[in-house]
């Protein structure tokens, strides 16, 4: 183990005094923070669709004067409950005492009916008025797009993550083979060894740089106050991609490692690497679907197989609540599927880092002895 992690430490040291991993760690930083301040920056004035049943309409625009809004009228309570879960008003002013929403009403907007109902009563009569009533019609979606906004970048995350590490584990598997590097390495240290201290390596850079996405994103967002959206549960949101990305990580990095030792020019790096590519792509794609459908059948079902889970479940995690049996079945199910990669990706290594020249088939290895 000592001299696993001593290979592991040459790769973390080497990288990351490189300029390339250095600017790329503060452009990646100054990203993520734009992106948090975007909303605020690029947001326009707000937008509300209000109604009313027998009642009196609020000076609103008066109190708001940036604000955009529009009022409709509607005959009684049961047409304004189906305009509200059709989505087509933000809030419904019922007899001048209560207010309807769809889930919890913004806070903003609330305020704002609050405030001006009781101007309009103080202005009317001088004396202490009751508060609006705030009554939900439906389920509390308050979180809903946060949620979604927070499972798409999530998904971009991990993607951008997992195959950049992959494929510099592939690269690093080739320029050691190609320069024969790797011949005088493995008469002092064994060849999983060798084979562990990269991945472990890193992945510790991949864990740096989604580690920088994190902190400066929850950080920006609580400067630019954006965090106040944020769902329930966030912490573990944040502490599951971390589980996600390890796992997910390490069974890709094996792979690349596995395969990239079959050729000896980093030309052949990507035909080797396709395979592996394209299951990452498919990944990529249902992570991407599960973050407007997190509860269907695809999403629910792809996010317990191995490795497809490493990205799916995550996703599901932050874009809807999801039963704690199915993320521990998931993790089980994916930790089994490394073990079982490890074991393999090592004998393929093992067998044809050592054979130059030519590109090495799989088949030949798999029976060499």
């Amino acid at each position: 183990m000592n001299t696993l992690m001593l290979v592991a430490r040459r790769e973390i040291t080497t990288q990351i005094r490189t300029k390339a991993f250095v600017i790329g760690l503060l452009i990646t930083a100054v990203l993520v923070g734009a992106v948090a301040f975007a909303p605020k920056l690029m947001g326009g004035p707000d937008e509300y669709t209000l109604g009313t049943v027998h009642s009196q309409q609020l000076p609103v625009q008066a109190a708001a004067p940036d604000a955009k809004i529009e009022w409709r009228a509607f005959p009684d309570e049961a047409a304004a409950t189906r305009a509200l879960l059709d989505g087509d008003v933000d809030a419904v002013l019922v007899d001048g005492t209560k207010v309807l929403t769809d889930g919890k009403i913004e806070s903003e907007l609330g305020v704002l009916l609050q405030s001006t109902h009781r101007e309009a009563k103080l202005g009317a009569s001088g004396v202490r008025i009751e508060p609006l009533q705030m009554q939900s019609v439906g389920a509390d979606t308050r979180y809903q797009e946060a949620r979604t906004g927070i499972a798409v970048v999530l998904t971009l995350v991990l993607f951008m993550l997992i195959i950049g590490q992959a494929m510099m584990v592939a690269m690093g598997v080739v320029e050691e083979k190609g320069s024969r590097i790797v011949e005088i390495l493995l008469t002092s240290i064994r060849p999983w060894q060798l084979l562990g201290g990269k991945i472990i390596g890193l992945g510790v850079l991949g864990l740096i740089n989604l580690g920088t996405i994190l902190v400066v994103g929850i950080g920006a967002s609580f400067v630019s106050g954006v965090a106040v959206d944020f769902p329930p549960g966030t912490p573990g949101i944040v502490a599951g991609v971390l589980v996600w990305f390890v796992l997910g990580y390490a069974f890709f990095a094996t792979l690349s490692a596995a395969f990239a030792s079959l050729v000896s020019r980093q030309e052949e790096v990507g035909n080797v690497m396709s395979p592996l590519t394209m299951l990452i792509m498919v990944s990529y794609f249902i992570a991407f679907y599960a973050t407007s459908e997190p509860t269907g059948t695809l999403a629910t079902v792809m996010s317990l197989i191995p490795p497809f889970s490493s990205m799916v479940m995550p996703v599901r995690m932050a874009a809807a609540e999801v039963p704690l049996w199915e993320v521990g079945l998931s993790m089980v199910l994916m930790a089994g599927a490394v073990g079982a990669v490890l074991a393999f990706g090592a004998k393929v290594y093992e067998r044809a880092v050592l054979r130059t020249g030519a590109r090495v088939r799989l088949v030949e290895v798999l029976r060499a002895r």
